[in-house]
């Protein structure tokens, strides 16, 4: 994990000077504790080729944060921000490959495209060989400086080639002599890492984390009513929405573009780079051949994601889907990995019987720690880092787990979104017998909704009687479509609940904000309800990286 912050600006009160860098960065320090840079660089929105307003770049050096502008005679001095335009990267980097080289900021070989990245590209290996044999020639080791070329060789285009977990910021000088520069933000396919911005007039700032854009002087705080509703809805705020009324998340499969020109405007551009690949190619296929499929799927997932050079384990809690991860893991590498579990002394959510199994039975040296975790203690520590109100009760655990297996190890594989890919939670079930209802005549489904009244009434445990409720409420949703049924299902605090909840004016202000829980995908309007409701839940994850 690493952290990014940075700006363009196309008007002189709205730039980024580096003491607010700084702090920018050191705002996200926990994201990179290994190295950090900063660079910035200030020009005319209006100048001509070789003009004497053309600035030197501004940079800072990495390891003292002390500004230094390049001059002809190579004397350091404070960095002049008063020219119309410019730019500003920071980078906060965990080290995992390239150890010695790979520090960020980076640049092409003329310093004309900079770039600041977190993640780590999957398939850098092959892209490296075919990128030297069109005649690129590389630096460091690391998979950022792969990414710089790509961009020099196919432009905005070359998203779609990376194979990998990003969030990357660059920023393209290379016609700065006429007024031009260019900001590209872009966000992985799936959204594995985060990625938040702020639009002003005259600057677009962005950050991994909202606390490095709320060190911006002057930058808006106000609250986003209709995030305050997602929340209490769903228990988080979904992209693209974030908990201020101004800053944004950047979506997954998202690319956006700033582009500066000469007459100090500038124009931005937000587009999808991809989306799933929803093809229906069942016909004709065995359940063997989905079987040998998958299988091959999971095992190439996991092989390009054992490069590193540190220390790697795996969280193992004795489910289905980390135990598949650690089996894998196991396997490919060759050596007796090391895995992490945690107990509590509460057995209703004590795991750690099924983990001792998994583990014995695939040969890991595990580790397992029993906690009693202080919630009043660590909820500030999750705020912090959180940015924004998260009501998911796994991130006590995963926080728990993810602190003793740092001790060990940097790096840590996942089961994380197994069951929201396979259709693994009971609302999923209820989902696809709500499609069965559909082709109900109204008068069949009205019988089965009171005989579900009728149900209640009945002496059988509380438990049962809770699926009972929700079976009965997702019933009286029928007449919606799908996915519209399912969000509500899934709500916390129900639309009536909300109503009583809110003041007047905020419940009407709420009721004339066009809702952005659509589809994730909206070019594929067509898709099965169960894959739309999975989209949703994985929209979740996504949301915070």
């Amino acid at each position: 994990m690493c952290g990014i912050a940075g700006a363009i600006w196309w008007n002189a009160t709205q730039s980024i000077d580096v003491t607010v860098l700084q702090r920018m960065s050191r705002a996200i320090a926990h994201r990179g504790p290994d190295d950090h840079g900063l660079f910035c660089r200030s020009f005319p929105a209006q100048s001509t080729p070789n003009s004497t307003m053309d600035r030197p770049h501004t940079d800072v050096v990495p390891t003292e944060y002390e500004a230094y502008t390049k001059s002809t005679s190579g004397v350091a001095s404070a960095p002049d921000i008063s020219s119309t335009a410019g730019v500003a990267l920071a980078h906060q980097r965990l080290s995992i490959l390239d150890l010695a080289g790979g520090h960020q900021p980076l640049s092409n070989e003329d310093d004309t495209v900079w770039i600041v990245f977190n993640g780590e590209i999957y398939n850098y290996r092959e892209l490296r060989c075919e990128l030297e044999s069109r005649g690129h020639r590389f630096r460091t080791q690391s998979d950022t400086e792969v990414i710089v070329h790509l961009y020099e060789e196919y432009g905005d285009d070359f998203a779609r080639r990376l194979n990998g977990m990003f969030a990357i910021a660059m920023i393209d000088l290379r016609r700065r002599s006429t007024g031009h520069a260019r900001l590209l933000l872009v966000r992985d396919r799936l959204g594995e890492k985060p990625l938040v911005y702020c639009q002003q007039e005259g600057r677009l700032a962005f950050a991994s984390e909202i606390k490095a854009l709320l060190e911006i002087p002057g930058l808006p705080r106000s609250l986003d009513p209709e995030a305050v509703d997602l929340f209490l809805t769903y228990q988080y705020v979904p992209h693209p929405a974030t908990i201020y009324q101004d800053i944004r998340k950047l979506s997954p499969g998202e690319i956006l573009l700033c582009e500066l020109a000469p007459d100090g405007t500038a124009a931005q551009t937000l587009r999808r780079y991809w989306n799933p690949d929803w093809t229906d190619e069942s016909h004709g296929r065995s359940e063997a051949d989905w079987i040998d499929e998958l299988r091959e799927t999971l095992s190439d997932a996991v092989r390009i994601r054992l490069e590193s050079d540190v220390p790697l384990g795996t969280f193992l809690s004795g489910g289905v889907d980390s135990t598949i991860i650690a089996g894998l893991v196991q396997r490919i590498s060759g050596t007796r990995i090391r895995t992490f579990s945690i107990g509590f002394p509460e057995s209703a959510y004590d795991e750690t019987a099924y983990a001792r199994e998994a583990a014995a039975f695939l040969g890991t040296d595990h580790t397992e720690l029993q906690v009693q975790p202080d919630t009043l203690a660590i909820l500030p520590k999750l705020t912090y880092h959180y940015d924004e109100p998260f009501a998911d009760s796994s991130a006590v655990p995963t926080w728990s787990v993810s602190e003793i297996t740092r001790r060990k190890v940097t790096v840590a594989l996942t089961g994380d979104g197994g069951d929201e890919l396979f259709g693994g939670y009971r609302r999923y079930r209820a989902t696809q017998l709500g499609s069965y209802f559909d082709r109900l005549p109204r008068p069949l489904r009205a019988t089965a909704s009171l005989a579900f009244r009728l149900a209640q009434q009945l002496p059988i445990d509380r438990s049962n009687r809770n699926i009972g409720r929700q079976a009965l409420r997702f019933l009286e949703m029928l007449h919606l479509p799908p996915l519209e049924r399912y969000l509500q299902w899934i709500a916390i605090f129900h639309a009536q609940q909300r109503r009583e909840l809110y003041r007047p004016e905020f419940y009407e202000r709420i009721l004339q904000t066009p809702s952005r829980m659509g589809n994730p995908y909206p070019d594929h309007r067509s898709l099965w309800f169960l894959e739309q409701a999975a989209a949703q839940t994985v929209r979740k994850h996504n949301s915070h990286g």
